[in-house]
């Protein structure tokens, strides 16, 4: 099966996600999330404490110094994580018009940014799409972990946090998706995403 612009004939809706309206799923999704985020931030802490972050005032000339060392991490901190949401959506984009050919639409929802297109993908094309990100940022942020300075290694950390937590719900997908045949098509607007099996092969 090939990714089609089109619904083939034959196909008929199995199901439909969409966090903004099915609450137990986002709850579902956030708890993920929480997990993963609790989980790292305790492997993070037994690699570097949390303290070695923070400058230390014996060793400032001023209390300002340290204070301002601080600011920046958390600035750099902010600005790496916005970034990163972009360039994750923008991977997600990327394998989308890389295996259908149809340009990807952007947007935010207010709640979370996304990625969407109007093609129908087969399975496995819209799993490489799903964990794309996660895999491609994730190998990325983790080379830099290494090279980081161990004062910065929480700035790059929780940078990659935000990757592996923030993609709970394109592990969710993945998980939910490994039973069902492999003909079925996904349509993912971004917004919401609509999954059709084939009634000939049911």
């Amino acid at each position: 099966m090939q990714t089609q612009t089109t619904l083939p004939e034959g196909y008929t809706e199995l199901f439909k996600l969409n966090l903004q309206k099915d609450k137990k799923l986002a709850i579902l999704v956030n708890c993920i999330a929480v997990l993963i985020m609790a989980a790292m931030f305790v492997t993070g802490a037994l690699i570097v404490p949390l303290k070695a972050a923070l400058p230390a005032l014996e060793t400032a000339d001023t209390v300002y110094v340290p204070l301002i060392q601080l600011m920046l991490k958390l600035i750099v901190t902010l600005f790496g994580c916005i970034l990163y949401i972009v360039l994750h959506e923008l991977v997600h984009g990327i394998f989308m018009k890389h295996f259908s050919g149809v340009k990807p639409s952007y947007g935010f929802t207010g709640l979370y940014a996304y990625a969407g297109s109007s093609a129908y993908f087969d399975k496995k094309s819209y799993v490489i799409i799903t964990l794309a990100p996660i895999v491609i940022w994730g190998i990325a942020l983790m080379i830099l972990t290494i090279l980081a300075p161990r004062e910065w290694f929480w700035v790059v950390y929780f940078i990659q946090i935000t990757n592996i937590s923030g993609a709970a719900g394109d592990l969710y997908i993945t998980f939910r998706f490994r039973k069902l045949p492999n003909d079925i098509l996904i349509n993912d607007t971004g917004v919401e995403m609509r999954v059709y099996g084939n009634k000939k092969m049911s």
